[in-house]
Formats: C-alpha cells, structure tokens, sequence
C-alpha cells in the first residue's frame, strides 16, 4: 500500500486537486486498492472549509471526479502515516517541515519535482488561474504516479 498526502496551503486549491487527479489517475489503472491519497493544508484558516469553487469548477470541467472533502491540517502524526508527502511550492515545504520536524525518511517533496521540469506550482487562490494549476498539477501527478510505479521495493 502506498500511502501520498497531498500539502498546499490551504487544502482547498492545489492540494485536493492534487489528490482527485491522482485518484483518478489511480483508478485508470485498476490500482486504486494499491493506494491512499489524502490532502492536507500548512496553515489553519481554512480547517473545515471545502474545495474553493475555482477548483471544483475545472475538475468537474476535466471530468475528475471528486468526493466530500473538507480542508485538514497536516500533523506531526502524519510523518508517521504516510509514504509520501507532498508540497506544491518552497512556501508548502517550509510550512511541512516546521509541522513534521525532521524529515530522516526523506518524504518530502515537492509535486513537480517528479517531472523533467521542477518548478513551483502557483496558488491559484491568489492567480485565479485554476487552469494553469491544473495542467501543471496533472503533469506532475502523472510524473509521480511513474515513479510510483518504479520505485525500488514497491
């Protein structure tokens, strides 16, 4: 079982998205028994919220499907949990880092970090552009999901 969270922010933009395209993506596959995928946010202001409405709006245009998700904050607890866990910029990083402490598995990452051109994946709470996150979200998602699959003892 491989175990991938998710981080953004907020865990209302990037990260659920995140987290229904590699679902998906998953399922396609017939893997889906094969994984858990979970989001989290960094920060607190959005604990209890659900996906923003940019975000819900170009999954469902994508034909992503989603479930009820409401936003979480990532806990020291989770290091423990999870296989993966992973950001969308240095801001995510920092704040996964400050919530889990050390990091001696080497879990952490950052999402576009898997693709041939690692780069940090702009908030689109910020931008309005839910387009641009979700083509680099499911550039890396797939990148991921390939290293995943070959990755040594998996």
């Amino acid at each position: 079982m491989v175990k991938v969270l998710f981080v953004c922010t907020g865990n209302i933009c990037r990260s659920p998205m995140a987290q229904f395209i590699l679902e998906k993506l998953v399922a396609e596959r017939g893997l889906k028994e094969h994984f858990v995928i979970e989001s989290a946010a960094t920060t607190t202001e959005e604990i209890g919220n659900s996906p923003h409405y940019g975000a819900v709006r170009k999954l469902r245009e994508m034909g992503i499907p989603m479930r009820t998700h409401h936003a979480v904050q990532l806990t020291r607890a989770d290091y423990d949990r999870y296989d993966h866990i992973i950001g969308m910029d240095s801001r995510n990083m920092r704040g996964m880092q400050r919530i889990v402490g050390s990091d001696p598995a080497h879990k952490l990452s950052l999402l576009l970090d898997y693709t041939g051109h690692p780069r940090e994946i702009d908030d689109p709470w910020y931008t309005g552009d839910f387009e641009t996150a979700y083509r680099d979200i499911y550039e890396g998602c797939e990148a991921l999901l390939t290293y995943l699959m070959t990755e040594p003892g998996k």
